[in-house]
């Protein structure tokens, strides 16, 4: 598996290779072939014993026609979905086994990747992210029964980084797939997306090869530029993540909170097409509050400066008093120089554009709705 990743990889640094097409003369070329290619029965073998861990349920084919994900792709609203699947111990039962070989492929082959990314970083051909299901699990949450895939996303980066990760269930990927067709219908002509099944939506053959072509699936959108813009593909791969760990910071779960915004910043920053700086301002201030709360001023203050500077000298946003507050708050607290912070802050309130005391950021992250 690691062999086929790495040889993925040096066509996508390269541009070389057989198997590449244009979608257009707006688009880069693809990585691979636009059709979403089938395993044969040696590599599914390789697969599954190689990166990819899954769990299979017991009797698959007896209780394939039985709230399977195709059969009902969206057993509950988007927004419970969105905000609890994603994080994996929500979920009522999910049917796990132990792949510590995987677990040792992955960890190499992200070491492999790095590598190839820190050579790589002075060609002239655009880098692109990689996708890598790591995982696919049989999730039962009566009445429902779904696959929960986990991806890895690997993009260029300093060395040691690790790769972000989602997990998303088929209706997910079927999802952003019907709003892109409807939307850029030229460019998503080109790009083949796995059918649905009546039966054996569990078995080992039918999850590695869904596995495969959604890897093959996010690696076309990412390949061409209109695609990769799209606030549907954005949306995917941030939105849950978003939704879960606002809601674990209202909840006071500020160390699982701080995983998830920590995880959704490096997502933005691997994505790299920036649609504003709303949600990176928001993933500031929820990494912020979490490290506030579990007694990591230093951290904190760090966030608060990277906010700053991307709110720059624009014009007042909602979010810029609450940053000045707290970063005059906490360099108070570590001895450290506030009174750059402090003199924006006063103006800001003398000339009425904010209340004495602002609000602070825990009380903006309560409030602000994420569409």
């Amino acid at each position: 598996m690691a062999s086929r990743l790495l040889h993925r990889l040096r066509h996508a640094l390269t541009g070389d290779g057989p198997g590449e097409a244009a979608a257009g003369p707006e688009a880069e070329q693809f990585p691979e072939s636009s059709e979403l290619e089938d395993d044969d029965a040696e590599g599914l073998s390789s697969r599954l014993s190689g990166t990819l861990s899954f769990t299979s349920a017991e009797d698959d084919e007896d209780q394939d026609d039985e709230d399977d994900e195709e059969a009902d792709p969206d057993p509950l609203p988007d927004g419970d979905r969105e905000a609890g699947e994603d994080a994996g111990p929500s979920c009522a039962h999910a049917e796990r086994s132990p792949a510590p070989d995987g677990q040792r492929g992955s960890q190499l082959l992200t070491r492999q990747l790095q590598d190839f990314w820190k050579k790589s970083r002075n060609t002239l051909v655009p880098q692109r992210l990689l996708f890598e299901v790591t995982s696919a699990n049989v999730v039962k949450d009566p009445p429902s029964k779904y696959v929960l895939y986990t991806l890895a996303v690997m993009g260029p980066g300093p060395p040691g980084r690790q790769p972000a990760q989602i997990s998303r269930r088929y209706s997910d990927f079927e999802r952003l797939h019907r709003n892109l067709q409807r939307q850029f219908r030229g460019p998503m002509a080109a790009i083949s997306f796995p059918r649905k099944r009546l039966r054996r939506n569990f078995t080992a053959e039918t999850i590695a090869r869904r596995s495969r072509a959604f890897e093959q699936f996010l690696g076309h959108l990412q390949a061409v530029p209109e695609l990769r813009q799209a606030p549907d593909l954005q949306d995917f791969f941030v939105l849950p993540e978003l939704r879960r760990a606002q809601s674990l910071t209202c909840t006071g779960l500020y160390r699982e909170a701080l995983a998830l915004w920590a995880n959704a910043w490096q997502l933005q920053a691997q994505l790299g097409v920036p649609l504003g700086p709303d949600r990176p301002l928001l993933t500031l201030a929820g990494l912020a509050v979490c490290h506030q709360e579990l007694e990591d001023p230093g951290e904190a203050r760090a966030c608060c400066e990277k906010a700053l500077q991307l709110l720059g000298d624009k014009s007042p946003h909602p979010f810029l008093a609450p940053f000045l507050e707290a970063h005059v708050r906490l360099s108070w607290h570590l001895g450290l120089d506030k009174h750059q912070s402090e003199a924006r802050l006063q103006a800001l309130q003398e000339a009425g554009l904010t209340p004495t005391p602002p609000p602070s950021l825990k009380e903006l992250l309560i409030k602000e709705v994420l569409d």
